[in-house]
C-alpha cells in the first residue's frame, strides 16, 4: 500500500468511525459489556495460538506468555466487566448552600475517536488492555501494533476482524509510514506505549490538534535495598522480575542500589536466584526454556555495547557476560563497580543487564535517585516500615513498591502509569475507563426564581447586602 492509498484509507476508516463514535454515546453498560465479553472469550479459546505467535517472534515462553500477555487481558477483561456498570452511572454531586434550588452531577461521556499505539515488548497485553478501556468509554479505536513482532500484529488484526466492525475497531499492520499516517489524523484521544523519545513526537503531534494523550512510556526504574532488607528475599523478587521477557519490560527493575557493606552477599544471592530460575541442571541459561531472547539485532548489538562500555570503564561482571549472536541470545548479567559515568546508567536498559550501585547513606541513595528522571516505578526493600515510608516519600516515581517489584502493574484497583519523562495519564481499570472518558459537569437548575437570581444587576443596597454576606460566610 503506497502512502496515498495509505492515507486515503486511514481518513475513510476514521471518517466511518468517528459517524459510529456519535451512536457510541448512547451505548449502555449491557452493550459495551457484551462487546468486552466476546474479547474475553477469543482470548480465553485462542490460548495455545496467541502463545504460539509469541514464541515465533521472539522465543517467549510459553507459561510466561500466559502469565505476562494473556492473564493481564483476561483479568482487566473480567474486572471492567463486573465494575462497568457503576464506572458509568451518574455520580451526584453535593449542593452547596450557594447553589440552593439545583442539582449536578458528573456525567461520563466517550471522548471519541481513539487511538492505540502498542509497543513490541508485551505486544499483545500492551494492545488489548488499552482497548478494553476504550470500549469500556464508548469510544472507537484504530490501534496500530508494533511491525517488529509480526506474527502477534498479525493475530491482533485478524482477532479484531472477527470480532469488531471496522467502524467500532480497527487495526492498521505496518511500519513508520503507518504511524506518520495516522499521527496526522484528529484523533479524540491517543493512547501511545513506548519510549519517551518516541512519546514526545507523539505528543507533539497531537498538540496539533489539542488531543488528549496517554503515554505510557519508561525510564530508569530503581530498586534501593536497606540495611533492613531480608537480602535473599530481594535478591529472588529481583531477579524474577528483572529477567522475565528477557530483561524487556517497561517496569523491570533497571538497577540496584546497594549498601557497600552488604553489597557482596546480595550479589551472592542474586547469582544463586538466577541458577534457581535458568540453570539448574548446570548446562546454561541459553538451554532453558524459560528464558526469552532478545527481539531484534539493533537491540542485542545495543545491549552488548552496554556491557562492553561498562566494562571498559571499570565496571566488573559479576555473573554473565555470555551472549549468542546467531539466537539474539544474552545471558542475565550482573554488573558492580558501577558509575554514574556509564552508558548502562544513561538511559532505560530494557534488557537482562543488572547493575548494582554501591552507597554509603542512604540519604545519599535518594539523591541519586532524586537527580534523575522521574522513573515508571521505584521499589525499595526493607524490614523498616518507617525506611520505607521515607523512600516513598522523600522521591517521586509513576507507581511504588515495597519488597517486591512489578506485582503494582497486574492491581486492578490501582492506577498504572508515569510521571513527567515516564509519562502522562493513568490506566487499567476505573482508571483506564478514565482516560478514554470526558468526565463532564451538569447542573440542573429550577424555573424561575432562582437564588443565582440575587446575583444579577440591578446591584441595590440589598443585593449588595447579599453579595456581601456570600464573601464573608460563603
Amino acid at each position: 500500500m503506497n502512502d496515498g492509498s495509505l492515507k486515503y484509507r486511514v481518513e475513510k476508516v476514521l471518517k466511518a468511525q468517528k459517524q459510529h463514535a456519535l451512536h457510541l454515546r448512547t451505548s449502555t453498560a449491557a452493550e459495551r459489556i457484551g462487546w468486552i465479553k466476546k474479547l474475553h472469550d477469543w482470548v480465553q479459546s485462542h490460548r495455545e495460538v496467541i502463545r504460539e505467535a509469541m514464541h515465533a517472534d521472539y522465543r517467549k515462553p510459553f507459561t510466561e506468555t500466559d502469565i505476562s500477555e494473556i492473564y493481564p487481558v483476561v483479568s482487566e477483561a473480567k474486572h471492567t466487566i463486573q465494575k462497568l456498570k457503576r464506572w458509568m452511572s451518574n455520580k451526584r454531586v453535593s449542593t452547596p448552600a450557594t447553589f440552593l434550588g439545583t442539582k449536578a452531577h458528573v456525567q461520563y461521556e466517550p471522548k471519541g475517536s481513539s487511538l492505540i499505539i502498542a509497543p513490541w515488548n508485551y505486544p499483545f497485553n500492551l494492545a488489548v488492555c488499552p482497548l478494553i478501556s476504550a470500549v469500556s468509554a464508548g469510544c472507537t479505536a484504530i490501534i496500530k501494533p508494533s511491525e517488529m513482532t509480526p506474527r502477534v500484529s498479525s493475530l491482533i488484526h485478524s482477532m479484531i476482524g472477527e470480532l469488531f466492525d471496522e467502524n467500532h475497531v480497527w487495526v492498521l499492520e505496518g511500519g513508520l509510514e503507518a504511524s506518520q499516517v495516522l499521527l496526522e489524523q484528529l484523533f479524540d484521544h491517543i493512547f501511545f506505549t513506548g519510549s519517551p523519545a518516541v512519546g514526545k513526537i507523539v505528543m507533539r503531534s497531537a498538540s496539533n490538534h489539542l488531543s488528549s494523550v496517554t503515554l505510557e512510556l519508561g525510564g530508569k526504574s530503581p530498586v534501593i535495598i536497606t540495611k533492613n532488607a531480608d537480602l535473599k528475599d530481594a535478591a529472588r523478587k529481583i531477579a524474577s522480575t528483572k529477567f522475565i521477557n528477557c530483561g524487556q519490560t517497561c517496569v523491570a527493575p533497571d538497577f540496584v542500589l546497594s549498601p557497600r557493606s552488604v553489597r557482596d552477599e546480595f550479589v551472592n544471592h542474586l547469582k544463586e536466584a538466577i541458577t534457581t530460575l535458568y540453570d539448574r541442571d548446570g548446562t546454561g541459561v541459553e538451554l532453558s526454556p524459560d528464558y526469552g531472547r532478545i527481539v531484534n539485532e539493533r537491540h542485542f548489538n545495543r545491549l552488548n555495547e552496554l556491557v562492553a562500555d561498562a566494562s571498559g570503564k571499570g565496571a566488573v561482571i559479576a555473573r554473565g557476560g555470555k551472549n549468542i549472536p546467531d539466537e539474539k541470545f544474552i545471558e542475565p548479567t550482573i554488573l558492580t563497580h558501577v558509575s554514574a559515568a556509564m552508558a548502562v546508567m544513561e538511559d532505560e536498559i530494557f534488557g537482562p543487564i543488572l547493575p548494582i550501585v554501591d552507597y554509603e547513606d542512604l540519604d545519599k541513595a535518594l539523591d541519586f535517585v532524586n537527580d534523575m528522571q522521574k522513573p515508571l516505578a521505584l521499589y525499595a526493600f526493607s524490614k523498616n516500615a518507617s525506611e520505607l515510608n521515607t523512600i516513598f516519600q522523600k522521591t517521586s516515581s509513576g507507581g511504588a513498591v515495597a519488597n517486591d517489584c512489578v506485582l503494582h502493574f497486574l492491581h486492578p484497583e490501582l492506577p498504572f502509569g508515569g510521571v513527567n519523562n515516564s509519562g502522562i495519564g493513568k490506566s487499567h481499570g476505573h482508571y483506564g475507563f478514565l482516560e478514554f472518558s470526558n468526565p463532564k459537569g451538569v447542573l440542573k437548575q429550577r424555573v424561575g426564581l432562582t437564588a443565582a437570581s440575587l446575583l444579577l444587576p440591578p446591584y441595590n443596597k440589598v443585593k449588595r447586602m447579599v453579595i456581601d454576606g456570600l464573601l464573608k460566610y460563603f
